[in-house]
């Protein structure tokens, strides 16, 4: 688990050490997601400031360092989760000629990214995902969650300056901070017992839904677009079945639920598992 923070001011009225340390206090709320680093990346030109606190599972080195810059210096990423194919993925570019500099999930997701768009690397990712992701040349910010929203990402406009992080709390740092209730997501907290995406309990902050992506653009228009959904998957299903047999089918399933298994089991420390019993 990580933590990721960032925020975009229309103004662009504030120094590279102000944006730094503005980020750096709001990412310091997050320090229980991310106890094993920190990092902050700012562009005072654009008003943009990026912030991360890190667990660290893969690649413990300087190389998976986060705010990450894609190789061609285009993309810069700050992300929040696990690829579980980035092994895979990692040495199909390296057959086609790609290096890495180090074996971080962070950077074969940019590698993706610079290679197939935005659009076809998030449907070609297979993990628990939230990142932010900042085009330089088209100065757009990326907002990404993954399929079925195991990570959260709120986002929205205070005034001129679009804030982004992974808590709440982290919002709350920063000086354009407002905090306006909510009223009407009230009836959504007492009936549900959370409030569910993508609405939040503060006015004009939002949740991101799992399977979406979020565009904001200088001008300050937004647009999300979906790139998996469930249904499909499952209007998929029905129509092509599975033509095995009953055993053939259980085989299937545990072949299927081992590999899903270790895939998740990749890491540069040690692992655990916590077994419900509810």
């Amino acid at each position: 688990m990580c933590g990721i923070v960032g925020y975009w001011s229309a103004e662009r009225n504030e120094t590279g050490e102000d944006l730094a340390s503005t980020v750096t206090r709001m990412a310091a709320t997050l320090i229980h997601r991310g106890p094993d680093d920190s990092g902050a990346w700012c562009d005072p030109n654009a008003g943009l400031a990026l912030g991360h606190r890190r667990l660290s599972i893969i690649d413990l080195s300087a190389c998976g360092h986060q705010p990450m810059i894609s190789a061609d210096g285009r993309y810069v990423i700050i992300f929040n989760g696990e690829i579980y194919n980035f092994v895979d993925l990692r040495e199909e570019f390296e057959r086609r000629g790609r290096r890495f500099s180090g074996h971080s999930d962070t950077e074969v997701m940019l590698a993706a990214i610079c290679e197939w768009g935005i659009h076809r690397a998030i449907e070609s990712f297979t993990g628990m995902f939230a990142f932010a992701l900042w085009d330089r040349r088209e100065e757009c910010l990326w907002l990404g969650r993954d399929r079925l929203g195991e990570k959260p990402l709120y986002y929205g406009w205070v005034n001129k300056t679009f804030l982004f992080a992974s808590e709440l709390k982290a919002l709350r740092v920063h000086p354009a901070w407002t905090g306006e209730i909510r009223r009407d997501a009230l009836p959504l907290l007492f009936r549900y017992g959370y409030i569910p995406a993508p609405h939040s309990i503060y006015s004009n902050i939002f949740k991101l839904r799992p399977g979406h992506l979020l565009v904001c653009r200088r001008d300050g228009s937004m647009e999300e677009s979906q790139y998996w959904s469930l249904r499909d998957v499952a209007c998929k299903g029905q129509a092509t079945p599975f033509g095995g047999t009953e055993d053939e089918a259980l085989a299937e399933f545990e072949n299927l639920l081992k590999r899903t298994v270790r895939r998740q089991m990749v890491a540069d420390v040690p692992l655990g598992a916590f077994l419900s019993g509810g």
